[in-house]
């Protein structure tokens, strides 16, 4: 299969390259490289791979001749879009609906898009968010994501895989995302004070993020038109039992838990990932196997090497 992949050299794209070049199929990424990152080096060597050095956001892309899309290109994360609400406007939103709309012409080019399970802001107390919950976006990141989600499946023929908060080390590492932040913190710091520490969130490992797009496109047409959950049911956690779980793995790490102040992140929901594993996709890493992993490659990483906003 030929398959484009638009930020294919990010925190996701460059762990899910290598994967889908190693099951045989043919590879163009397209990438801007704005953190001056070099993740698929390791993969140069495979003639089935082509590296793209463009901005989505420039003329749209001719995407004629792919028989899939996967849109990882984003801004990524509320403080991030915060920064410049009409730039992500223009990579989160707009270069989406071009793949999709060309002129008055629908694009039906077969199309995997992550978006994020963010969309459902504060959920019922003890009620998981299934697909048909209701949407109620807490940050301007979640609100385009969704935006994104429904002009791809307006035009069908599309997957939306609504990302829990994922984790785990990758080439292009993420130091911003929850997990992945509070094992720095416990590495580096040995503590952490929390705000809003019952709050819930839903995770999910990088690696089973890869495995469930290799799946939806092993299983495209049975799977099509439809919005899928991705995440670890045994892991929805508050952020107190995540801090908790990672003293666990780091002896000594002091969990302070603030009674003033609070997060400006108001997300606080647990989620059904049922309907993706009723298709026979099941999650295979744990909270406990990125914990270990972080650990390791935090002995390599300092945090100003990675970032996900630009300098």
């Amino acid at each position: 299969m030929n398959i484009l992949v638009t930020g294919g050299a990010g925190y996701i794209g460059s762990m899910l390259v290598p994967r889908l070049l190693l099951r045989g199929h043919i590879v163009t990424v397209v990438d801007n490289f704005m953190y001056g990152q070099t993740p698929l080096m390791r993969s140069m060597a495979s003639p089935a791979l082509t590296i793209v050095r463009y901005d989505v956001c420039r003329k749209p892309l001719d995407i004629s001749g792919f028989d899939m899309i996967i849109p990882l290109a984003a801004i990524v994360g509320a403080d991030a879009v915060d920064r410049n609400v009409s730039r992500a406007y223009d990579v989160n939103v707009r270069q989406i609906t071009q793949l999709r709309i060309d002129g008055e012409k629908l694009v039906k080019t077969p199309i995997i898009i992550p978006i994020t399970n963010s969309g459902y802001g504060i959920g019922t107390k003890g009620v998981e968010c299934t697909e048909t919950s209701g949407l109620y976006p807490v940050s301007e990141y979640g609100k385009q994501k969704l935006a994104a989600e429904a002009q791809v499946m307006r035009v069908g023929n599309a997957i939306s895989l609504r990302l829990a908060t994922v984790f785990g080390a990758s080439p292009r590492m993420r130091l911003d995302l929850l997990v992945n932040d509070f094992v720095y913190q416990a590495v580096t710091r040995g503590s952490i004070v929390l705000f809003e520490s019952a709050a819930m969130r839903n995770y999910v490992h990088i690696r089973d993020v890869c495995s469930a797009f290799v799946h939806c496109i092993d299983n495209f047409d049975t799977m099509k038109d439809n919005i899928y959950n991705v995440g670890d049911t045994r892991a929805n956690m508050s952020k107190l039992d995540l801090a908790r779980k990672i003293r666990e793995h780091v002896p000594g790490f002091e969990v302070w838990n603030s009674l003033s102040g609070s997060d400006p992140d108001k997300r606080d929901y647990i989620v059904s990932n049922a309907k993706l594993e009723a298709t026979g996709w099941s999650p295979r890493f744990s909270i406990d196997d990125g914990i270990k992993e972080l650990i390791k490659a935090y002995q390599i990483v300092r945090k100003n090497q990675f970032g996900n906003v630009e300098d």
